[in-house]
């Protein structure tokens, strides 16, 4: 139970993040775009020419916002499985830094290419700027990974 509080908690850091940003005009990802890459998975199609002009799927926005969390709650369970079970008695920042920063992995040569992005944003007009800020979002997962482990830490019996 305790990584899946993690995991969200760590996910809803990045949310705040994410908000932050976007109240500051940083453009950030429509989470319905990922119910609706989600939706069209499950009915057997990976990969869109773009994911905007793909058909919308019923409740894609509730859809996409859960696949966030499951994969939020994913990745916690990935950083316990790299840094051990002690981690959770006595979190530290490195290695909760450290998996944050590599799931960007899943963003750049998973979600962005099936979402027509290319590879690293790459059909994009900015894929530098563009990685660099998947980069920054993930890191403030990361720290939110720390962040949640241990407010989990202080009030777990």
């Amino acid at each position: 139970m305790e990584i899946i509080i993690i995991g969200i908690g760590a996910t809803f850091v990045m949310d705040l993040w994410l908000a932050m940003l976007k109240r500051l005009g940083v453009k950030t990802l429509n989470m319905a775009f990922i119910g609706r890459w989600a939706g069209h998975l499950a009915r057997g199609r990976l990969a869109h020419a773009s994911i905007g002009a793909a058909e919308p799927v019923p409740g894609e926005g509730a859809l996409g916002w859960a696949v966030h969390y499951a994969t939020g709650i994913a990745f916690a369970v990935a950083l316990v499985a790299v840094a051990g079970q002690g981690w959770l008695a006595a979190p530290t920042l490195a290695p909760a830094l450290a998996v944050g920063i590599a799931t960007v992995g899943a963003p750049l040569f998973v979600m962005q290419p099936a979402m027509g992005l290319g590879v690293a944003s790459s059909k994009t007009p900015t894929p530098l700027k563009n990685c660099l800020r998947s980069l920054a979002n993930h890191a403030v997962f990361g720290f939110g990974l720390y962040l949640s482990a241990l407010i989990v830490k202080g009030i777990a019996p």
